[in-house]
């Protein structure tokens, strides 16, 4: 059986001018962060919470999950970046070996979850109409929701991809295979694009097909697995009282998401430089189980001390 094994080599976005291309991996944080508004908005208008609120929740959780997801990549798998690239980890640019935009490449899910929680800290700050767990009770809703798009992106972009597999569900990521320049001068074609078409369809370059494994496609395992704690947050937030017990919601999402994350990682390939690597784990995993850990206490054991409202 082949029928669930196939070749990826997508286009990864939409040219622009010269080097400058618009990322569909972008477009999927695009997709994300407006989707999460709307959930957000219906929550709000649910709850008869001023949309004053709003809009600086959207920009602060933007702001933060960027932020953090970044900084998280960089500090968790390639903190080469600080001395050798420095100012690619704040802009959309790669100078390292010539210049290249690249879009907002090298983001860590830890990272953006602890940047989203110290983000919300400092929105509760400025804007005191509720507590900072009812928010983040509220929050992890839409966040799980973008969750699902971002890993779709990760497929586009043949990022964070699988291990070889000889399963009956496996993907040829023939780009993260072949660099750019190497596809061109094994080709002998100039275009990098077409140079991948070449390898994925022309008969001429089958034995470089044919160099590429299977992997599982780990995104889209992941990016599956999110649409359901979506769906189970959403159901005990809009068909349970469980909304209304402080914390619980957050614990939820992190207990399942954070658990999900472990499974899928033995699927993966190393993200980078493994900088925790004990007893056969690998840093995502190790990342994971603080934060499984903190969801079980919010969702078992945490009690406010005085009553929410």
């Amino acid at each position: 059986m082949h029928a669930l094994k196939f070749d990826w080599n997508p286009i990864s976005g939409i040219d622009i001018a010269g080097s400058f291309k618009i990322h569909f991996y972008s477009l999927m944080w695009v997709t994300a962060f407006i989707l999460g508004w709307y959930i957000m908005k219906r929550i709000f208008t649910k709850e008869k919470i001023s949309l004053t609120y709003l809009d600086p929740l959207f920009i602060y959780t933007v702001l933060a999950t960027m932020i953090g997801a970044r900084l998280g990549h960089v500090l968790f798998y390639q903190s080469e970046l600080i001395s050798e690239d420095f100012f690619s980890i704040f802009l959309p640019f790669k100078f390292k070996g010539g210049f290249e935009f690249t879009g907002f490449q090298g983001l860590a899910s830890h990272g953006a979850a602890i940047g989203i929680i110290i983000g919300m800290y400092l929105y509760r700050k400025k804007y005191n109409y509720k507590s900072l767990l009812w928010i983040l009770d509220r929050v992890v809703i839409p966040v799980a929701s973008g969750a699902i798009f971002i890993r779709i992106g990760n497929f586009i972009n043949s990022e964070i991809i699988g291990k070889i597999t000889d399963s009956n569900f496996g993907v040829r990521f023939i780009q993260d295979q072949y660099y750019k320049r190497e596809v061109m001068q094994l080709t002998g074609i100039n275009d990098v694009q077409k140079a991948y078409d070449a390898v994925a369809t022309d008969p001429k370059f089958q034995n470089l097909l044919d160099a590429v494994p299977y992997r599982h496609p780990s995104q889209l395992y992941e990016s599956f697995c999110y649409i359901f704690v979506f769906l189970i947050l959403w159901y005990f937030y809009s068909k349970t009282t469980k909304k209304d017990q402080t914390g619980f919601l957050f614990g939820l999402f992190l207990v399942l998401l954070w658990s999900i994350r472990f499974f899928i990682e033995f699927t993966k390939e190393p993200q980078g430089e493994e900088y925790i690597n004990w007893f056969n784990l690998n840093t995502g995993q190790w990342l994971s189980i603080p934060f499984v850990l903190i969801g079980l206490y919010f969702m078992f054991v945490y009690k406010p001390k005085s009553q929410v409202k």
